[in-house]
């Protein structure tokens, strides 16, 4: 059975009901030489809902893992969290896992206003976002059976999207098109605000930003026709929901019989506002495209900044790797490696980090983790059965290994994201 053939499998079948279990799971320790202990610094005031950078943050992963069956048939396992802490010497592994559920999609820190926070997670079926507390036990936000053929949480991002300083968790799913807001009560609690729903359709990522700069946050969603991976076109776009002016969706990137399923919204050029780059896959032929839009792009035109010779690139992740003060992109593909994408005047220049890590996903993220001024880059290399660390320095980049999977099991991991180690279920 073909990797592609696995995760549909995995996403497709549900689990009983259970009780949440936490392991600890000890794992090669591997620490990359000239790597400084982290030293904490002062926080910064953000906007609600946003978690600042700890000197205890921990990389976080949110998987599906597999198991094979008697048969040979892949066997989902309850969905698992990895949380990988780093120590002096190295770097620590633990598990947490959750049998209702058979995937983590994401997991996230949350902190709102009114003290409420913990570790946020997206499980897929069963569909549900959870707040998970430091003494281990969760509570459950939202949980939806969306009367399709699955029912999945499959990404979120914090902001103040009704410009109250409410700390609202926006939510995509699959697959009735669903796109929700998580909006805080003001007790403690949450209510649910249905934005979007549209039969037989998959919405892939959230993004938020402020393109146009009039100071409202905007909510950007990729949403496409049904997942097809032999081939055929899958037709899609990305839309806009801009709750705190009362608009619905706009459509803002006509991909045709294209579809993406990684965005990203970020203020790369410095410009003081975003902009936003869409990563347009070639399953049906051709390269990966990554596009950008500005607030006033036409949404038929093809933008292209850089393309790829993969079919698949689903992490865009922004940082600056050189300590310059200008940002970069990093792309991560199916099969092609990791690409390093420097702004220019038309097309972008890009860079070959690694022809040696890959993955379905190929989760990814950009953070100074050692305080040295520059963004180090953290993958989820699956097919290598590795989690990694690349650093840029003058003589290349600097590959090492974080984790190393032994145990055999297959498995996704859907995102890496920095959560602070404060807000960690006790014995993660």
């Amino acid at each position: 059975m073909t990797r592609i053939a696995w995760v549909l499998v995995v996403l497709a079948l549900s689990l009983a009901l259970g009780v949440a279990v936490i392991r600890s799971v000890q794992a090669p320790l591997f620490l990359a030489s000239g790597v400084k202990e982290i030293i904490g610094e002062g926080r910064r005031d953000l906007p609600p809902g946003v978690v600042g950078r700890e000197a205890s943050d921990a990389l976080v992963l949110a998987l599906a893992v597999l198991d094979e069956n008697e048969d040979g048939s892949p066997k989902p396992l309850p969905a698992r969290l990895g949380i990988l802490t780093r120590h002096v010497n190295g770097w620590s592994h633990r598990v947490l896992e959750d049998p209702d559920s058979n995937v983590f999609h994401k997991a996230m820190a949350y902190r709102a206003g009114n003290g409420t926070e913990g570790l946020l997670t997206l499980g897929g079926t069963k569909a549900a976002v959870k707040l998970w507390k430091v003494d281990g036990t969760s509570d459950t936000l939202w949980e939806a059976d969306f009367g399709g053929t699955f029912s999945r949480m499959r990404d979120a991002e914090v902001g103040d999207i009704y410009g109250d300083g409410s700390a609202a968790i926006v939510v995509a799913t699959h697959d009735q098109g669903v796109v929700a807001v998580l909006r805080p009560d003001g007790s403690g609690g949450f209510s649910i605000d249905e934005l979007d729903r549209e039969p037989n359709t998959v919405v892939h990522e959230i993004e938020l930003g402020d393109l146009d700069g009039d100071g409202l946050l905007e909510i950007y969603a990729t949403s496409t026709a049904p997942n097809a991976v032999d081939g055929t076109p899958q037709p899609g776009r990305v839309v806009r929901y801009t709750p705190a002016a009362g608009e619905g969706r706009v459509e803002v990137a006509e991909l045709g019989s294209r579809h993406a399923k990684e965005i990203l919204v970020e203020d790369v050029d410095g410009d003081g506002r975003d902009e936003l780059y869409v990563s347009v896959e070639a399953v049906s032929g051709g390269q990966v495209e990554i596009r950008r839009y500005d607030s006033n792009t036409p949404r038929t035109t093809r933008n292209i900044v850089a393309t790829l010779n993969d079919r698949l690139c689903r992490f865009l992740t922004v940082g600056d790797v050189d300590g310059d003060g200008a940002l970069e992109l990093v792309a991560a593909t199916y099969r092609a490696g990791l690409w390093l994408l420097s702004p220019g005047e038309d097309t972008w220049e890009t860079e070959l980090i690694d022809a040696e890590s890959s993955g379905f996903e190929h989760a990814a993220i950009l953070h100074d983790l050692d305080d040295d001024g520059r963004d180090e880059l953290y993958v989820a290399s699956d097919d290598q059965a590795q989690v990694r660390s690349y650093v840029r320095t003058d003589q290349g980049w600097q590959r090492s290994v974080l984790l190393e999977y032994s145990d055999g099991l297959g498995r996704f991991t859907w995102s890496i994201m920095l959560v602070p180690s404060t807000l960690l279920p006790v014995g993660s």
